[in-house]
């Protein structure tokens, strides 16, 4: 079983279009896939209705949960609640917040920004997170991303080691962007020992938080 909160589509940089997606993950032996392409303010609006209605299609026929999502990309700390506020107006079942990964310019404060907005479900990617985002992710209940995406994927081990003392929840998401990225369980379970964390830390990254999340969304159904 496979849960992967973090995906793109052609709707922003992916190269598969939404259903597309979802069928390659179906036929994979994903559980669970989350469509959240990048967006801003300008766009969510058409980007989260067009994944609304093929989530909504692949749910009925394939049986695979098929989550409309978002993730908000580049926006500046001061707007994230508000434009977060809004895709979940919108129809957003999760909330993605682009984090501050150390290959590429996202402004300083996105981190604290996302981690203190209560409609945030996941910082993805948050390259040199500290102590006190940490344990503030751990308080808001707001699940921190490890990532098999090439270089986002070089903080894997400081995010873990900081969820591990602070209490954080941890997911583990593809951010694919071509059906080549998606995940095997045993590309998952490598990913998550390579951030120095045990077996059975697996086990509650992979299916205990996932459930925890998935619960969390299914009010949506």
């Amino acid at each position: 079983m496979i849960y992967d909160f973090h995906t793109h589509t052609s709707l922003s940089d992916g190269v598969l279009s939404p259903i597309e997606l979802i069928r390659q993950a179906h036929v994979q032996g994903y559980r669970a896939i989350a469509l959240t392409d990048h967006s801003g303010p300008g766009t969510m609006e058409r980007i989260i209705r067009e994944v609304t209605e093929d989530c909504a299609l692949a749910r009925k026929h394939w049986g695979i949960m098929a989550i409309p999502g978002i993730e908000l990309t580049q926006v500046p700390p001061p707007a994230i609640a508000e434009t977060a506020r809004r895709a979940r107006e919108l129809g957003a079942w999760i909330v993605v917040i682009h984090g501050e990964t150390i290959i590429e310019p996202v402004e300083p404060g996105t981190n604290l920004a996302a981690l203190s907005c209560p409609e945030v479900d996941i910082l993805g990617h948050p390259g040199l997170l500290t102590w006190e985002q940490a344990q503030l992710a751990a308080r808001n209940g707001i699940f921190l991303e490890l990532t098999s995406r090439q270089g986002h994927c070089l903080s894997n081990g400081l995010i873990a080691l900081l969820a591990q003392r602070s209490g954080a929840k941890l997911l583990l998401n593809s951010d694919t962007h071509h059906p080549g990225d998606l995940l095997t369980p045993q590309l998952a379970e490598a990913i998550i020992l390579g951030a120095g964390l045990s077996v059975e830390d697996s086990q509650q990254v992979l299916m205990a938080n996932a459930q925890v999340l998935l619960e969390r969304v299914t009010r949506y159904l």
